[in-house]
């Protein structure tokens, strides 16, 4: 049976060869942590970079993705990488490590209660690392402001999406479609969470499938249309499009890097193709 667009980065989901039926949506864990890495070696060549990533598939992922980015010339430029559970109850630890290990870069990676707690400890101990986030906890609902938007200022990350708080989107097209839409169907829904953007696209790409589709719903066409898109979806960060073929299940396959100026992510650069 086919699951399509699964909300997730994991690399695995788009192994077409063993897992045929299975598809993600976002851009892999592993594209997003090359264009951290791409974008470093072009601005800071001479960094000295921490990595504190979170310890399961999904945090090896990012930092596989940092590593091959960074390529094996410049492997030394790693200095540190520790991991921590989702059971643990901070990461002071792994902030204390990574700035004592010398480094003057961090990328961290986690879901937005661990991030948070990053942002927060590397403010608070007066460390002013170039510090880059995983977009997968860069909500500013759930990830800035409990960590106190005041102490995120210059963080960087990526974003595919267009983020809801950032004001050069106010009369987008697109996303007063989604206002619209949010004020309709969901009123109570926080429209600072950019999770409902992620959702709402999503949705998007599964109803351009099914429309493709037809009348004929069998499995088989369903997988032959979601492996033959190209989409640009009103809330996709421009330059980005949903593109997929019988060899290629990863729909999503760049990122643009955001640095939160106090209030919003600020998107700024060219689009970094995985």
């Amino acid at each position: 049976m086919p699951t399509l667009f699964v909300a997730t980065g994991a690399t695995q989901f788009g192994d077409y060869q063993d897992y045929p039926w299975t598809m993600g949506w976002q851009p892999t864990y592993q594209v997003e942590g090359s264009a951290y890495a791409k974008y470093i070696l072009a601005t800071k060549p001479t960094a000295k970079i921490a990595v504190i990533y979170q310890n399961d598939d999904s945090g090896k992922d990012y930092l596989k993705g940092f590593k091959n980015g960074l390529g094996e010339a410049h492997a030394d430029m790693l200095v540190s990488a520790v991991g921590y559970e989702v059971s643990d109850p901070t990461v002071d630890s792994q902030i204390v490590t990574s700035q004592n290990s010398g480094a003057d870069t961090l990328f961290m990676t986690g879901i937005p209660k661990f991030n948070a707690m990053g942002m927060r400890k590397v403010s608070d101990i007066g460390w002013k690392p170039t510090f880059f986030i995983s977009s997968t906890g860069s909500s500013v609902a759930t990830a800035v402001v409990p960590a106190g938007p005041e102490k995120c200022v210059g963080v960087m990350t990526c974003a595919y999406l267009k983020d809801p708080t950032d004001k050069q989107w106010a009369d987008d097209a697109g996303y007063l479609e989604w206002l619209a839409f949010m004020k309709k169907f969901y009123p109570d829904g926080d429209l600072t969470d950019l999770n409902n953007v992620y959702g709402y696209s999503s949705a998007q790409t599964l109803i351009a499938t099914l429309k493709q589709a037809g009348n004929d719903l069998s499995r088989q066409n369903i997988m032959a249309k979601a492996t033959n898109l190209d989409l640009a979806l009103p809330l996709l960060q421009p330059g980005t499009r949903i593109t997929t073929s019988p060899t290629d299940y990863y729909p999503i396959k760049q990122v643009r890097l955001v640095r939160f100026d106090g209030k919003a992510w600020v998107p700024f650069g060219e689009v970094i193709g995985g």
